[in-house]
């Protein structure tokens, strides 16, 4: 079983338009769409539960965290975000969606700025550019989305392991949408979709998506310190 958790920062409420597109978050309909996979543990948190709901037990017991930020990263506390890259270090999955890329957990593992350009509104076609990856599996060669965020390039991040998925918007804009990467034993898969706005996450291919990337991410042989606690006998006089 794999123990997943779905955190956003609960701001539908301030929000009109999210609110109508998601009336309980986005990290409900991510959590709802999961569960429907017998082999997936699902819980939801937020930013305004005490410790941001991810006080340390949560976290040491998370397999895969999935994270939706646009508008607070500044209030996520440094030493919250370290936590989190020290998760991911040991072995814990990753998956920062849309704005996430200037989430703080993001910036700490990419050593990068983040930054990328942007506009509102606009019709997106997202091609699967590494058809043989298993964030890839059972996912069309190309599907589109009506009305999304353009992202566009030049996106500043490390280069990534593989770009799983690459957008282009009617607008002009391509976009590395889908890339990947391996931090210490953890892996991790960001993907730019998701304006809060617009009700992406219930088209079907970005749940597909979504989900393999959850079993991609997962840590195969469970989460550990990459440091020794004991000397191995081999060193021992």
């Amino acid at each position: 079983m794999i123990r997943v958790t779905v955190w956003d920062e609960n701001i539908q409420n301030e929000n009109e338009k999210m609110k109508a597109v998601y009336p309980q978050g986005i990290r409900t309909v991510l959590a709802e769409a999961l569960k429907n996979n017998p082999e997936l543990d699902v819980r939801v948190a937020h930013a305004q539960m005490p410790a941001f709901g991810l006080p340390d037990d949560v976290l040491e017991e998370t397999d895969v965290l999935i994270w939706w930020a646009h508008k607070t990263h500044d209030t996520l506390p440094d030493l919250l975000a370290e936590k989190i890259k020290q998760q991911v270090l040991r072995g814990m999955g990753f998956i920062p969606l849309h704005s996430a890329h200037l989430s703080k957990p993001f910036l700490l593992l990419m050593g990068t700025s983040g930054t990328l350009k942007y506009r509102y509104v606009d019709y997106e076609r997202i091609w699967t550019t590494c058809p043989m990856h298993p964030i890839a599996k059972d996912v069309p060669e190309v599907f589109e989305l009506e009305i999304e965020e353009a992202y566009g390039e030049y996106f500043d991040i490390p280069k990534p392991d593989d770009v799983v998925f690459t957008s282009w918007f009617e607008g002009g804009s391509v976009f590395r949408g889908g890339c990947t990467w391996t931090r210490g034993m953890g892996k991790v898969f960001y993907f730019h979709v998701g304006h809060d706005t617009y009700p992406t996450f219930y088209n079907k291919n970005i749940q597909k998506i979504i989900e393999n990337a959850v079993f991609w991410t997962a840590p195969q042989m469970g989460k550990r310190s990459l440091l020794c606690e004991e000397e191995p006998a081999w060193v021992r006089p």
